[in-house]
């Protein structure tokens, strides 16, 4: 079974709109901009980093997206 995976990121950046388009409906997308609870959360995967987005698929944390 394929783990759940989770993007954060932002409304206006183009790598996140990419992630959330090539991933479709098997992602589940929060705004960091938008909900506080989500940023922090983020920011515990990302270790701090302030970049997006933020995928997590599992125990994978990947910063940035590159395409699949």
């Amino acid at each position: 079974m394929k783990p759940d995976v989770i993007i954060y990121g932002t409304n206006t950046c183009p790598f996140c709109q990419k992630a959330r388009q090539d991933y479709g409906k098997s992602a589940t997308y929060y705004n960091v901009n938008a909900d506080r609870k989500r940023r922090k959360e983020m920011l515990k995967y990302s270790k701090g980093e302030e970049s997006v987005p933020v995928i997590v698929e599992g125990e994978k944390v990947t910063i940035g997206y590159g395409g699949a």
